[in-house]
């Protein structure tokens, strides 16, 4: 019969590594920060701009942001294309989601800038605030779960996606294209948002922040909390959107190994600096990206 020491030991051996995969010893944050940030490179801004296909649709230079006095982000750049997507992993902690905050407007801007570059010219949007950057600017925040209204209907849902809209019949014009593109909503208009599954709820999410017909989606998390055939079925989603209809996406995810498959380009995080860019394909293939986020 194994002791408890042997029992602790093997138990150690089988804990799941950072965020998923297995791993023959736990590694906690603090030494995932550690072993990351000694495999941080020098990346420049030329290197971000070698992963862009043609001009950079939304683009942060030199970026320091937080909240109240806390700077989060530590003079971050961060480029994307028009139809491209961009994938944030790192450790906790890390500045992913701070760096959707600050894209939206919710977080304090130290320095740097943020631009988007649109009809033949860039347009500074650091300042702007969060229902600006909505309506003028096209980005549109998709939170994390549990933001729908869970008492109001499906279909009330998607006209609350277009409350900047000038006049509540365009919002509803909107939500009617929305349930032409996802019948499965449409089967659920009339149902309360609470009894929909936790794939419905995000797929209700997204479209609702669709309403708006923005140019880029900023999404938080989108795996989270979900069972593998939805987390599927929400890829799926996001690849038509970028693919298809030709949107720029730049998300935050805790499934490294899913975010990086899906991705045209991955950044990695370290307590509020870039460590790694590169193409999410060449991350998947990074060894010790490999070994520090992607349990293998």
């Amino acid at each position: 019969m194994a002791t408890k020491k042997e029992a602790k030991s093997n138990a150690d051996k089988s804990t799941r590594g950072y965020h998923m995969g297995s791993v023959d010893t736990v590694i906690s944050v603090d030494d995932v920060n550690k072993q990351a940030q000694a495999i941080a490179q020098n990346v420049t801004v030329a290197d971000l701009d070698a992963l862009v296909d043609g001009d950079p649709f939304l683009k942060i230079d030199n970026l320091i942001a937080g909240y109240g006095k806390m700077e989060i982000l530590h003079d971050i750049s961060l480029r994307v294309g028009k139809g491209q997507s961009l994938c944030l992993i790192g450790p906790n902690g890390a500045g992913k989601s701070t760096i959707l905050h600050s894209i939206f407007g919710f977080t304090r801007i130290f320095s740097g800038a943020i631009t988007t570059h649109k009809d033949g010219g860039n347009q500074d949007i650091t300042a702007l605030s969060s229902n600006d950057k909505l309506k003028n600017a096209g980005i549109a925040y998709i939170l994390q779960d549990k933001s729908v209204f869970p008492g109001m209907t499906v279909e009330e849902n998607l006209w609350m996606g277009g409350f900047l809209m000038d006049k509540p019949a365009l919002a509803k014009q909107a939500a009617e294209r929305i349930f032409d593109k996802y019948p499965r909503l449409a089967a659920r208009r009339k149902h309360l948002a609470k009894v929909l599954s936790g794939g419905e709820r995000r797929l209700l999410e997204i479209s609702r922040a669709l309403v708006m017909d923005p140019d880029v989606l900023l999404v938080d998390e989108p795996s989270i909390g979900l069972e593998p055939r939805f987390i599927d079925m929400v890829f799926e989603i996001l690849d038509e959107l970028q693919n298809v209809d030709g949107k720029t996406i730049v998300m935050v995810e805790q499934n490294a190994k899913k975010g990086l498959e899906f991705a045209d380009i991955g950044y990695v995080l370290v307590s509020g600096e870039l460590a790694i860019a590169g193409k999410g394909d060449d991350l998947l293939k990074n060894d010790d990206v490999g070994r520090l986020f992607l349990g293998g």
